[in-house]
């Protein structure tokens, strides 16, 4: 069986290709055909250091890398009832976080941090660590679903999201798309920003009532104020960090949700929290989400007919285009989600 394994926490010059013998698989397991995987920002984080390093979170190389994986079942245990051979599912990013809130006993399951992830020929893990994909989507869409698009419907629905509300989103990554799309499903008012005309004219076509590019408006906050006639916005997906985690509070109204998602400006940095007091903001951390979560989103999803957009798709039979698709992460000029296909 063909995988990838990064050897040493030193960065892309240490992901290899590996071959290694089918795993067992237990009476509770399903085996699946891996067909195609999808790549986030904490995927740049592991190997390169920009990510915690501990027994909870991340464990030392060897590593199989990647959370997000979508394939076909080709065999299962003999205590299996929600899966047979054939079955269309994608990966859970946390393996044994299947209901009710986080606790800290999961978060050492997460797929290509504490465990090892998918990208593999075949994937073997517990039927807790799989759901179904939705119908309507290819494997390539479904793969874009475990962490990017629960991360964003948590973010979402935790903060109550329902129609007529507003709901500014940060950035044009996997995470920030789909909560546009699913905003809108909801009956949602959109905005978005992106430092590109381009990927604002993209969020447009999905949907987005408002774009702002925030290297002509470095206030963007300003922006937001004054597009909601100076309330600011219900809710904020918050993927920048410290370095734009200010501005989003003072976009938020009096009572508002900031999620708190990504690190993409890093994470050290100052910030004034007096907005957050004096505007009563609540301020929640969103790590991923629940199997019980995921297969909710998955049922939104279908009702909506909606599919995550696919930026560019890289080969897994080779070395140099999984390397590739993680530079072309790296580079972020992507829109949406880049995806590892298996011919």
């Amino acid at each position: 069986m063909k995988t990838y394994h990064f050897t040493e926490p030193k960065g892309l010059d240490a992901l290899e290709a590996a071959d290694l013998g089918d795993p067992v698989l237990g009476p509770e397991d399903v085996r699946v055909d891996m067909r195609a995987w999808s790549l986030n920002y904490r995927d740049l984080g592991v190997p390169m250091g920009g990510y915690p390093r501990n027994d909870k979170i991340v464990r030392d190389p060897p590593l199989v890398p990647l959370s997000d994986g979508a394939g076909e079942v080709v065999e299962v245990g003999s205590a299996v009832t929600e899966f047979a051979p054939g079955d269309k599912v994608a990966s859970c990013f946390f393996r044994d976080w299947e209901t009710g809130p986080v606790r800290e006993a999961v978060l050492g399951s997460a797929l290509g941090g504490g465990l090892d992830g998918t990208l593999a020929e075949r994937v073997v893990l517990p039927q807790r660590g799989w759901v179904k994909a939705p119908a309507h989507m290819s494997h390539e869409e479904a793969a874009c679903l475990p962490c990017a698009a629960v991360t964003a419907w948590q973010g979402l629905v935790a903060a109550d999201l329902c129609a007529g509300q507003t709901v500014l989103a940060l950035g044009t990554g996997g995470v920030s798309v789909l909560a546009l799309q699913m905003a809108k499903v909801a009956g949602a008012r959109v905005f978005i920003t992106s430092s590109s005309d381009e990927k604002l004219e993209r969020a447009r076509k999905l949907g987005a009532d408002a774009t702002i590019n925030y290297r002509e408006h470095p206030d963007w906050e300003r922006q937001v104020l004054e597009l909601t006639d100076g309330v600011g916005v219900d809710q904020v997906i918050e993927v920048g960090g410290a370095g734009t985690l200010e501005k989003s509070i003072l976009a938020t109204r009096v009572g508002g949700t900031v999620s708190l998602i990504g690190i993409l400006t890093g994470v050290e940095g100052a910030f004034s929290s007096i907005g957050a007091i004096l505007n009563a903001v609540t301020l929640r951390g969103i790590f991923v989400g629940s199997r019980e979560m995921f297969t909710a989103m998955n049922r939104a999803l279908e009702v909506g007919h909606v599919a995550p957009p696919i930026d560019r798709t890289f080969s897994f039979d080779s070395i140099d285009e999984v390397k590739g698709a993680y530079e072309h992460l790296r580079g972020a000029t992507h829109f949406g989600k880049v995806v590892i296909r298996r011919a």
